[in-house]
C-alpha cells in the first residue's frame, strides 16, 4: 500500500473526518492533505506510530472490521 492510501485508510478507520484526526493527533491538516494528496510522503515512522496508536488505543470505529 502506498503512503496516500495507508494515511487515507489509518484516518479512516478512526471514523474522524481530517479536520479532527489533524486535531486530535496534533498535525497540521496541510500536512495530512499533502500526505494524502501524493504531494508529499509521509515518513514511515510517523505511519508506524499512528498504526500502532490507533490499533492498540482500540480507535478504530468498529474494531471487528480490521482484526
Amino acid at each position: 500500500m502506498d503512503d496516500k492510501n495507508k494515511m487515507r485508510e489509518l484516518r479512516e478507520r478512526t471514523g474522524m473526518n481530517r479536520k479532527t484526526f489533524c486535531g486530535f493527533f496534533g498535525i497540521p491538516y496541510r500536512t495530512v492533505t499533502d500526505w494524502e494528496l501524493d504531494n508529499r510522503h509521509a515518513p514511515k515512522y510517523v505511519l508506524r506510530l499512528l498504526e500502532y496508536y490507533i490499533q492498540h488505543e482500540n480507535f478504530c470505529k468498529e474494531s471487528d472490521e480490521y482484526e
